[in-house]
């Protein structure tokens, strides 16, 4: 049985660990699995139809807690405890639930003290005593005059009339005055480790494509040690195509991993007429915690590719990632659009949305089917990828656990021959260049992302 420690409008945790509010829902999950021998049968909730509009979910049953994490910042709202007969719970240092103190009404005004006057839902027939950040839920005996119950009856405690041994049925820690308003507060100091986070990720563009990428960087401390003096830091940082490995690591920070491509099985694809195999590995650089691996060229060491990762439920890759941030401002089409405002891409556009913006795709998309892998299986099915403007998209509406043509989930930039030479040929190098270039590109980008995963 576990025994936690709650902290109103903060966390719930113990010596050893902390479910903290704001913390990402990848560290939730590193936290289950390194204590996977205390804390079992864990569900991950989320909704197929509709992944923006419910919150994800991790549902340890047989503690009887919920983790709510926000749909859109993954990031921990609420805490949840629904069977209070399978957790010990404490409140500066002291029980207030256990195998032998039931958390009755007196035992809640015993530990927290005063505080305003209920709130009781006839509907689900619960009394809800609220503190700032912490919430109990009480349930009522229908035999009782409901309407004495009513917040213009309650005066205080006492003057409740709650039966004696009424014990509470749910608790919700939470940030903020009241567990309808609860909002995912920004990540804690204690949560960053020494690494480096995305606030936001903006794609720079030219007149031909995108460019780079400009980070809005987040970090507090510059170790794994906490110190109490550790204050939020925010910089910007910017990476460009053509950036060597070593100004890639001065800007951004080392890679959490380095993963050298062993084959090129879409080699065949290439336009090229001799496809000979390569002696030099391409490779990538892992930033998991910015959403975005970076791809450099074995030869020269630069930087040719970007991936950017949505980390969307039901995705091959889901939770390896932390969600990118970004914003793809798109190139007009005609002369005619370009004294409209831009269309902005981010991650949590509709698919539907990008190609009506960017027109229906010259050519028949590439198929990724991540099931291949003689070590791995895919429950999600295949996805499909699509070409425009120097970016492949990746599209998750052929996957039985989403709706048709909902989301991107994936964005990769592949670097465009844009050569000094052709700089002036518009011709060349967006109409005889990028359709060859895409067909080798995409392909390659299938067995780079079925292979070392990266979305």
């Amino acid at each position: 049985m576990l025994d936690l420690e709650i902290v109103p409008e903060r966390s719930a945790g113990n010596e050893s660990w902390e479910f903290s509010l704001g913390m990402p829902f990848a560290q939730a999950v590193s936290i289950l699995q390194k204590h996977c021998h205390l804390v079992r049968n864990v569900q991950v909730l989320y909704s197929e139809q509709n992944p923006l509009e419910n919150d994800q979910l991790l549902n340890l049953t047989q503690d009887g807690l919920t983790l709510v994490f926000d749909s859109y910042s993954q990031r921990l709202k609420i805490i949840e405890v629904y069977n209070l007969s399978k957790v010990k719970l404490k409140y500066c240092g002291v029980h207030f639930n256990s195998p032998t103190i039931p958390p009755t009404i007196e035992q809640i005004d015993q530990s927290f003290g005063a505080t305003h006057p209920g709130v009781y839902n006839a509907a689900e027939q619960l009394f809800h005593l609220n503190f700032r950040g912490l919430s109990f839920s009480f349930r009522l005996d229908a035999r009782l005059d409901t309407p004495k119950f009513a917040p213009h009856y309650a005066h205080g405690l006492a003057s409740l009339q709650i039966p004696n041994g009424a014990t509470v049925e749910r608790m919700h820690v939470y940030a903020g005055n009241a567990l309808s308003d609860a909002r995912a507060p920004l990540m804690p100091p204690n949560c960053y480790g020494g690494n480096v986070y995305a606030e936001g990720v903006d794609v720079l563009c030219d007149a031909y494509g995108p460019i780079g990428l400009k980070f809005r960087l987040l970090t507090a401390g510059c170790g794994p040690v906490m110190r109490v003096d550790n204050k939020l830091q925010t910089f910007q940082r910017c990476v460009y195509l053509g950036d060597h490995c070593q100004d890639v690591v001065s800007n951004i920070g080392s890679p959490h991993k380095v993963f050298y491509k062993s084959e090129d099985k879409m080699r065949i694809h290439s336009a090229l007429p001799h496809k000979q195999t390569s002696r030099c590995n391409d490779y990538f650089y892992n930033f998991f915690t910015l959403g975005v691996d970076i791809l450099f060229d074995a030869i020269s060491q630069q930087a040719k590719k970007f991936v950017l990762h949505t980390n969307y439920p039901g995705h091959y890759n889901f939770n390896m990632y932390h969600r990118c941030d970004f914003r793809i401002p798109l190139i007009p089409r005609c002369e005619l659009d370009k004294d409209k405002e831009p269309f902005v891409i981010t991650a949590y556009t509709k698919w539907d949305a990008v190609r009506e913006a960017l027109g229906q795709p010259t050519d028949h998309p590439v198929i990724l089917n991540r099931s291949s892998s003689s070590n791995n299986t895919n429950p999600f099915g295949s996805t499909f990828c699509y070409g425009f403007q120097g970016m492949i998209f990746e599209d998750l509406w052929n996957s039985a656990r989403m709706t048709i043509g909902f989301l991107v989930t994936s964005i990769t930039k592949a670097l465009l021959p844009r050569l000094l030479s052709l700089a002036g040929q518009t011709a060349l190098g967006r109409v005889l260049v990028v359709p060859n270039f895409f067909h080798l590109r995409i392909m390659e980008a299938t067995v780079l992302l079925g292979t070392f995963n990266a979305g």
